[in-house]
């Protein structure tokens, strides 16, 4: 495999960061510096890839509790070393769930489950993610893989400042849900930057885990504790429903471009609205550009408009849904949605008909090959806001994601339904060329995932910028219609370029809140002798670790 692949590491990077790129044979790289270090001590214990990401991703339930717990749900690609993997470690929703069960409960005119409390949680999928991975790719026993999580809940760890800042945030409207100031304001308020986080509650729950390998969360004390708390609050989550979960292995979904392949988790996620926008990309000649025109991004934003058109209709769990991800990325039909696009004006596109033809993430690569892109998320800000006492479970709230309603315009593949999973929002991305590992990577931030893997990748491949330009670069983000949020970063006669073709734009001087932030991972060639180069986004407080 050819090294530097379309990426000339010497270019210099003209945006502001602090960071600087990692290289090194064995990385780990993730948004907070613990979590990382947590699993980099897994690979000096003669652990891989996988023993690291999954360390990495218990200790990130601790170190930003805002954005994960070990209620939440995961998805992961891994490269073994020979061949692609994905995991779908996504809940399922509770059999007493069916749109009757919630417009009984929250009114007939309710078209969505509760955004945050009991009923808005699905079965957590992530520990038994974790589980899955271990059994089957880790070299470490599952217990050791929990110590350095354990060891944070019981000690404490001090509260960075973007994690403060987004536990403030969701503090006035979560205080009252069951658990949540027990266990996230024992200050009687959100933390001050510094102070120390212990999550006792949290610990016991890890240590039940470890000692079953995942096993009394779904058929033990924790799948008990959790039913009893639903029931106490109104909820509808069973020991039956918990016990009836298994993640799901997937072949990931891909997309050829500039002579790479990018993979995404196949739906329920939207990872698939960013194969459809390098789909719809790949009719224009972008390199021809200047890499921050005008021009450029405008052409972006119109087709990742384009892509979640269709994504927002279309995409549910896979047997409910009503096309196929082959019919949504067929090359003619995605040639004749790239007609659409008018360079000259900013457009509202409707879903086309393609029948006719909160969030954590983090990568991990070893010296053996293996690379592995893990997303881990409790959806938005702490979740449903629940926390079960006894063990500090703190649940995401993904039933949120279901539609109650099969009215016009309305994604009837996603309607809730028993044992079924939600449309999810975390995508893992990795990239591959000629059938061999390129890069792990992903970015947070809702509906930014899909749009940060495509505006990154066209950086990379179309303008041969470096990941730790490519992570630093200024972003926008769609929102509705022609409505963009834009960093503020961003060079004013692009911003205004952009106004004069009718986006609606606004500056943002938060990045982390509407651009996410990600880790990327690029292998250079043979791990074993050249190894990586790791690129950390300077939107997080996270770093790449490795030797």
């Amino acid at each position: 495999m050819p090294t530097h692949q379309a990426m000339n590491l010497h270019t210099p990077n003209s945006y502001p960061s602090t960071r600087l790129p990692l290289f090194a044979r064995n990385i780990v790289s993730t948004s907070h510096p613990l979590a990382a270090q947590a699993g980099l001590r897994m690979l000096l214990q003669g652990g891989n890839a996988v023993d690291a990401a999954i360390a990495a991703a218990a200790a990130l339930t601790i170190t930003e509790p805002v954005s994960n717990g070990l209620g939440s749900d995961a998805f992961c690609i891994l490269w073994d070393g020979q061949q692609l993997h994905g995991l779908n470690a996504s809940g399922t929703a509770p059999t007493a769930w069916t749109p009757g069960y919630f417009h009984r409960k929250h009114g007939s005119d309710a078209l969505t489950p509760p955004k945050r409390g009991i009923d808005s949680v699905t079965v957590p999928g992530a520990v038994a993610g974790w589980a899955a991975l271990s059994e089957r790719f880790g070299r470490l026993p599952f217990a050791d893989l929990m110590q350095p999580a354990i060891e944070l809940a019981e000690r404490g760890c001090a509260v960075p400042v973007v994690v403060r800042q987004k536990w403030a945030a969701a503090t006035p409207e979560l205080q009252s849900q069951p658990g949540f100031a027990e266990h996230f304001l024992p200050w009687g308020r959100a933390p001050q930057v510094g102070e120390l986080f212990k999550f006792p509650a949290a610990a016991r729950g890890l240590r039940a885990i470890a000692e079953s390998k995942g096993e009394a969360f779904y058929r033990g004390p924790i799948a008990q504790a959790l039913a009893r708390f639903a029931a106490q609050h109104g909820g509808a989550l069973t020991e039956a429903d918990l016990a009836a979960f298994r993640p799901e292995w997937v072949a990931p979904i891909g997309q050829d471009y500039r002579s790479h392949t990018l993979h995404e988790i196949p739906p329920n996620g939207q990872g698939i609205a960013a194969l459809i926008a390098l789909g719809i990309l790949s009719n224009f000649d972008l390199a021809s550009m200047p890499v921050d025109s005008v021009a450029a991004q405008h052409l972006q934003i119109e087709a990742m408009k384009l892509a979640f058109a269709d994504v927002y209709r279309y995409v549910a769990e896979p047997g409910a849904m009503d096309v196929s991800t082959e019919q949504m990325l067929d090359p003619a039909y995605l040639r004749g949605r790239a007609k659409l696009i008018d360079r000259q004006r900013a457009q509202d596109f409707g879903a086309g008909n393609p029948a006719k033809g909160g969030t954590v993430y983090l990568s991990a690569a070893d010296e053996h090959g293996m690379m592995v892109s893990f997303i881990q998320s409790n959806y938005m800000g702490f979740g449903s806001g629940t926390v079960e006492p006894l063990f500090g479970i703190s649940l995401q709230n993904r039933g949120h994601g279901f539609n109650l309603s099969s009215g016009p315009g309305r994604n009837t593949a996603n309607l809730v339904a028993p044992g079924k999973r939600p449309f999810h929002t975390i995508v893992p991305a990795f990239l591959t060329k000629d059938g061999q590992p390129v890069m792990s990577y992903g970015v947070m931030g809702a509906n930014m995932q899909p749009q940060g893997h495509v505006q990154t990748l066209v950086r990379l491949l179309d303008h041969g910028q470096s990941v730790q330009a490519a992570c630093d670069a200024p972003r926008w983000r769609f929102d509705a219609g022609l409505h963009i949020n834009v960093e503020s970063a961003m060079d004013p006669a692009t911003v205004q370029g952009l106004k004069d073709l009718g986006h609606q734009t606004r500056l943002i001087d938060d990045p982390y809140q509407d651009f996410g932030a990600g880790q990327f991972i690029w292998r250079l060639g043979d791990p074993a002798s050249e190894g990586y180069v790791a690129a950390s986004d300077p939107r997080r407080d996270g770093q790449a670790v490795g030797y």
